[in-house]
């Protein structure tokens, strides 16, 4: 996979998340972790996500 680094990561700040697109989807990692966990999705799945962190939904 080919990945690049957030538009809405922060600058060498602790927010840092890479996405990788393909045909099936999207997958995504932390930058400073990149042998850790991913979170894979399916076309429909990633569209879900996009919009619900647009709307602030991960936010605690």
């Amino acid at each position: 996979m080919r990945w690049r680094k957030s538009s809405r990561s922060s600058a060498g700040g602790p927010d840092c998340v890479e996405i990788a697109l393909d045909a099936r989807g999207a997958a995504v990692r932390d930058s400073k972790n990149a042998d850790g966990v991913r979170l894979k999705f399916g076309d429909a799945g990633w569209d879900t996500f996009l919009a619900a962190a647009k709307t602030g939904s991960f936010v605690s």
